[in-house]
């Protein structure tokens, strides 16, 4: 029973982060499919540059809360429940970083929307927010900071993504995050600086798109 509480909980998680926030406010907003625009993503970046940026930003919202009420699910539901493989136990941290991940999988690859999503910057500093929140907060404020000064939002989502990486291996070290959520923050932030490999070389040759 705890092996299918778990997948049920992956699948909940999986299932509210392919919610295709962006694709229907911007469908709202103009009514044009938002992945034949711009960057061709569904992220709040595009949905600003196609529908305006309160649109964005009220994307940038909702892509953040459907991924932290993905990890509230596994949050609320695995202390119901116990599991073991071999040696390792499964306690509370590594489930709501298996969901985490798995609504980060569910927005950059839904299955509401043929498989095409946003990179996954908004959702995980959604799911950070409740793993922890000084964290998260100190990822976001980088993010404001450094994509207002420069006008990147790429440049921004990158910098504040290892921003908020070092900070969960420092809290590690001194023994105040689980190494659940440290892994969690460090595999999902890889996947963040790849999933703006294409931003990066624009940003050397120096043709990167601005927000204003």
């Amino acid at each position: 029973m705890s092996a299918l509480l778990l997948l049920g909980i992956l699948l909940l998680a999986y299932t509210f982060g392919s919610v295709p926030v962006g694709l229907v406010v911007a469908w709202l907003k103009t009514g044009h499919d938002l992945r034949a625009t711009g960057s061709g993503k569904t992220g709040a970046t595009n949905v600003m540059r196609s529908a305006g940026r309160g649109w964005g930003f009220l994307t940038l919202v909702l892509d953040g809360l459907k991924a932290l009420i993905a990890v509230l699910i596994a949050t609320l539901l695995w202390p119901l429940s116990s599991l073991t493989i071999g040696t390792l136990s499964v306690g509370v941290p590594l489930v709501q970083s298996l969901a985490g991940g798995a609504a980060i999988i569910g927005h950059t690859r839904p299955v509401f929307a043929g498989f095409r999503g946003g990179r996954g910057v908004s959702s995980f500093f959604g799911t950070m927010c409740l793993l922890n929140l000084p964290v998260a907060f100190t990822g976001i404020v980088t993010l404001i900071l450094v994509a207002g000064l420069s006008r990147f939002m790429s440049l921004g989502s990158i910098v504040a993504g290892l921003v908020t990486c070092v900070a969960m291996i420092a809290l590690y070290f001194l023994g105040r995050a689980p190494l659940p959520h440290v892994a969690y923050a460090v595999v999902v932030v890889g996947f963040i600086v790849y999933a703006h490999r294409d931003n990066i070389s624009r940003l050397r040759k120096g043709t990167e798109r601005k927000l204003f």
